[in-house]
């Protein structure tokens, strides 16, 4: 259960803060305006890393135990976003920069004594303190650099972090480390409530805050992982762990090193940028991004526990085969397609089908069920825990009184009060609900996969919904489906598969809802009310 709280407080803390911090984002100067080497037309605010990291440290300071390798965590992590926000509003200095981040990086390493002492092709450890530990801060530091700069096309460093925090996660939760784990859901919570407003077109950028803060986070986890929380895995498994955004880094310094450019200077020579002159549209780029970045971290799981030689040589076929192409393809100038042509991922998106069982059909099948499971699951669990009463009961009374006084259906109160009250009936039902009968097991599994193949239907036909998809959409969906497939290959670990998947059908079910609803009071609302009532009656009566 610490898990699922974890996770939904940084979503629903990530979620209302950003909003906020967009409206006083030009009073603090924090705007990211265009120029020439930007792709975007208009400035966004760069406040979403506040959300971020704020969304994150607030579970992990609430439900991990405060040793000394968190206190350090949290103490770094709070000094990142102090030096970013500080950049974000007014641009600092490299220097200064990587003052913020060595200090971070220090406190992790030498007061949470984290660092590396096993190295790829050697058995034994290869480390002492003396040699090990300023290899450590240069790696990490390393790696806040490699995802800082990253961060140039919308959803881009989000969606690759999340790959990657989906991985650690992943072999983390089978290691059974609370630390390690919590800190993962945390951070992907506040990531994912940030990419709620980050999908192209982008109405918020993470800024130096969120990105420093990311690239840190995944570098002490990785190191974490290999060295203490499993140190039977390869140490060479970071490579595949954080993915393209260090070899970009790599090349990108080469690149700028051979034409006497200042390689701390930014310039389009990115991935993200060399892939978009070869005529490849926004979504494209992210796309193959996202798919190689997949297809690294997938390696990862399966062969973590495999030679370092294999692990390097996967890792250098695909970074190599990419930056062959590009070159390739930079020499011959050659094009994905013209400057003016749409791209088949944009064809894709925009085909409709007219019959009414695929426009009509699946939208009304969605909004009608989700309100029933919902009461279906409140009245038929005889145990509740305390603190899903507790957290029943608060979100009960603030959206009674959002209904009462507020005045906009897809208000960011109901929409926080829906996605937890989702993550609660998911996990009770899954916890204490479907032991209970076969039978309801049964039922429950098919009735996700009709909502979820419903909600896709919707989504892409439906003519009464504005409601696009974006890459960052089926990311999502490919990390949580992926994660449950290995989880139920895992009897013991099974049932947060199913957690992670049926949440997730249920949170694109409430925004298909939402966008079809004419009132506030509609049968979904009154449905989170009324199910919310019940389980803060169960828990605390």
């Amino acid at each position: 259960m610490t898990y699922l709280l974890a996770f939904v407080a940084a979503l629903v803390i990530s979620m209302a803060m950003i909003p906020l911090m967009v409206r006083v984002a030009p009073r603090l100067g924090m705007m990211d305006l265009p120029n020439k080497r930007k792709v975007h037309a208009l400035p966004v605010p760069r406040v979403g890393g506040i959300g971020i990291v704020v969304g994150a440290l607030v579970p992990v300071a609430l439900w991990v135990p405060l040793d000394n390798m968190t206190q350090a965590y949290l103490f770094g992590a709070l000094t990142l976003l102090v030096f970013g926000i500080w950049d974000d509003a007014r641009p600092l200095n490299h220097i200064v920069k990587f003052v913020g981040q060595f200090v971070a990086v220090l406190a992790v390493v030498y007061y949470g004594d984290l660092y590396i002492t096993h190295l790829p092709f050697f058995d034994q450890e290869v480390n002492t303190e003396l040699v090990g530990k300023p290899f450590t801060v240069f790696a990490i530091v390393g790696m806040i650099n490699a995802l800082n700069t990253s961060d140039g096309l919308d959803g881009l460093a989000g969606g690759l972090s999340l790959l990657s925090l989906a991985c650690i996660g992943y072999l983390a939760f089978l290691s059974d480390h609370v630390m390690a784990t919590s800190i993962v859901l945390a951070a992907a919570g506040g990531v994912f409530g940030f990419l709620r407003y980050n999908t192209h077109p982008a109405k918020v950028f993470m800024g130096d805050a969120g990105s420093q803060f990311i690239g840190f986070t995944l570098g002490v986890l990785a190191v974490l992982l290999t060295q203490l929380v499993n140190p039977a895995v390869s140490p060479a498994l970071p490579l595949l762990l954080l993915g393209l955004p260090v070899v970009d880094l790599i090349v990108v310094v080469i690149r700028r090193y051979r034409r006497g450019a200042k390689w701390y200077l930014a310039h389009k020579d990115h991935i993200h940028h060399r892939l978009m002159q070869r005529g490849f549209d926004h979504y494209e780029a992210v796309i193959i991004i996202y798919a190689l970045q997949f297809l690294l971290v997938v390696s990862a799981v399966f062969l973590v526990y495999e030679p370092d030689w294999l692990i390097i040589g996967v890792y250098f076929f695909v970074c190599v085969s990419l930056f062959h192409f590009l070159a390739t393809a930079e020499r011959h100038g050659w094009r994905a397609h013209g400057v003016t042509s749409i791209s088949h991922v944009a064809k894709a998106l925009k085909e409709v089908k007219t019959h009414w069982l695929v426009t009509e059909a699946p939208g009304l099948f969605v909004a009608a069920s989700v309100p029933l499971y919902f009461l279906f699951v409140s009245l038929g669990v005889e145990t509740v825990p305390g603190d899903v009463g507790l957290a029943s009961a608060f979100l009960a009374v603030i959206i009674l009184i959002y209904l009462l006084v507020g005045n906009r259906k897809d208000s960011m109160v109901l929409q926080v009060a829906n996605y937890a009250t989702s993550a609660f009936m998911v996990y009770l039902c899954t916890k204490f609900l479907l032991p209970m009968s076969p039978a309801i097991k049964i039922t429950v599994v098919w009735y996700f996969i009709v909502l979820a193949a419903s909600v896709a239907m919707a989504v892409r036909y439906a003519s009464d919904v504005q409601f696009s998809t974006t890459p960052m959409d089926y990311l999502v969906i490919f990390i949580v489906v992926f994660s449950g497939v290995l989880l139920q290959m895992r009897p013991e670990k099974a049932g947060l598969g199913l957690i992670a998947v049926e949440s997730v059908v249920l949170f694109y079910a409430y925004e298909l809802i939402v966008t079809r609803a004419k009132r506030m009071w509609n049968a979904q609302n009154v449905s989170v009310i009324v199910s919310l009532t019940v389980l803060a009656s169960k828990a605390l009566l």
